[in-house]
C-alpha cells in the first residue's frame, strides 16, 4: 500500500453535499479539473475510500467529488447523469449491474475518462478497473473456512446480490475452495443458488453449501436470512458473509439464537462489529480490501488520462489492490493502519 504522507500546502475543502462531499487541492477559479468517485450505495465500507479520494485531490491539485448514491441502479444512474451535466473531467464508479448499465457507461466513456473500481464492467468502454481480484478474495474466505473447520460440514452464504461482478466472483472463489475443485470455475459461469452444493476434499472432508441468501443491501433482511438458515439447518457449522454488513448481520442472528461461538463466522471487509467479533473469538477472521487505495488510485489514473497520459494505465487494464486475511493477531496493526487513513479527513 502507498504510505500515507503528511499533507502539504494549503487545501481548499468544504461544502458537504447530500450523499457525498466536495474537496479540492487546487484553485477552481484557476481552471482546476474535477474528478468524481461514485460508490455502489451508502455503505460504511466506503468511509475509507473518501480519505483516499481526498488525499489524491490534494496531491494532484485537483477538485474531487465523493458521491454515495442509493444502492439502486436508478439512484446510481441519476448520480452519474448529474455528474455528466456538471461537466466533470473524469468518473470512477463501482458498477451495480454491468450488463444493464453498459450503455450508460459507454456514453460516459465517450465523453470523459471512465474507471471502474470495486465492481467491474469488463465489457464496457471503461479505461481500467481498480480493485482486488474478487475471485481470489473469495478463495481466501474459503481457505479461512478450511483452516477453521477440521471436520467439514454444512455452510450457508450471505451476500447482497449476485448481479454485481464482485459478488459473483467472491462467491465462486469460495465455492471452488470448499468444494475441493481441482480447477477454478470459468469466470463466466456461476454455480446455481437454488440447490445444495457438495464436494469432498483430498483429505476426505466433505462440505455442503446449503444455500446462498441475497438481501439487496437490506441489513434487516440480511439478519432474517441468517435466522432462516439457522432454523432450516440446525446442524450448520459455518456462515460466510461477503458484503461488509453481512458478517455483523450473521453475528446478530447467531446471538439471538444462542449460537454465537457455536457456528463459525467468516467475514469480508472491515466492519467494526466484525473486528470486535474476531477479537472476542466469535469470528474466525475477515478478508479485507483496501478502499482507501481504490479512492486514491482511481483519481490518480483519471487525472493522468485527462492529460492524455496513457502511461498511468495498468497493464491489461486492471490495477490489482491485494486482498488479505485479518485474524486476531493482525487486529492491532490493521486498526492502526485504518486510523492513519481516516486521519486524512481531520480538520476538514
Amino acid at each position: 500500500m502507498l504510505a500515507i504522507a503528511a499533507v502539504l500546502g494549503t487545501v481548499a475543502l468544504g461544502l458537504v453535499a447530500c450523499g457525498g462531499s466536495e474537496s479540492g487541492g487546487g484553485d477552481a477559479e484557476g481552471g482546476s479539473k474535477t474528478f468524481a468517485f461514485v460508490t455502489n450505495g451508502k455503505y460504511a465500507f466506503w468511509e475509507l475510500a473518501e480519505p483516499g479520494v481526498v488525499k489524491a485531490g490534494r496531491d494532484l491539485g485537483v477538485e474531487v467529488l465523493f458521491r454515495m448514491p442509493e444502492n439502486t441502479m436508478s439512484g446510481q444512474k441519476q448520480t452519474l447523469e448529474d455528474l455528466l451535466n456538471r461537466d466533470v473531467d473524469g468518473i470512477a464508479v463501482s458498477v451495480l449491474h454491468p450488463e444493464n448499465q453498459n450503455p450508460l457507461l459507454n456514453r460516459i466513456a465517450d465523453r470523459v475518462p471512465l474507471v471502474t473500481h470495486d465492481s467491474d464492467a469488463p465489457n464496457s468502454k471503461r479505461s481500467c478497473f481498480v480493485g482486488v481480484d474478487n475471485y481470489e478474495a473469495g478463495r481466501l474466505v474459503g481457505e479461512l473456512a478450511l483452516e477453521t473447520l477440521p471436520e467439514g460440514g454444512k455452510l450457508a452464504l450471505f451476500i447482497g446480490n449476485l448481479s454485481q461482478d464482485n459478488a459473483r466472483l467472491r462467491r465462486q472463489g469460495f465455492l471452488d475452495v470448499v468444494l475441493g475443485r481441482a480447477e477454478p470455475t470459468p469466470l463466466d459461469r456461476v454455480d446455481p443458488t437454488g440447490a445444495a452444493l457438495e464436494g469432498t476434499l483430498a483429505d476426505g472432508r466433505t462440505f455442503a453449501v446449503v444455500g446462498t441468501y441475497t438481501d439487496d443491501g437490506d441489513t434487516l433482511k440480511a439478519k432474517a436470512n441468517c435466522e432462516d438458515a439457522l432454523n432450516r439447518y440446525p446442524d450448520l457449522v459455518g456462515v460466510a458473509g461477503f458484503f461488509q454488513y453481512n458478517p455483523p448481520a450473521c453475528l446478530t442472528a447467531l446471538r439471538s439464537k444462542g449460537s454465537l461461538g457455536k457456528v463459525a463466522v467468516f467475514g469480508f471487509d472491515e466492519n467494526e462489529d466484525t473486528l470486535n467479533a474476531i477479537e472476542a473469538g466469535h469470528c474466525a477472521g475477515t478478508v479485507v480490501q483496501n478502499p482507501y487505495e481504490y479512492g486514491y488510485q482511481s483519481i490518480r489514473i483519471l487525472e493522468g488520462l485527462s492529460r492524455g497520459d496513457d502511461s498511468v494505465l495498468p497493464e491489461g487494464g486492471v490495477l490489482r489492490i491485494p486482498a488479505r486475511t485479518i485474524r486476531k493477531d493482525d487486529l492491532a496493526g490493521f486498526r492502526a493502519e485504518v486510523a492513519a487513513q481516516r486521519s486524512v479527513l481531520e480538520g476538514r
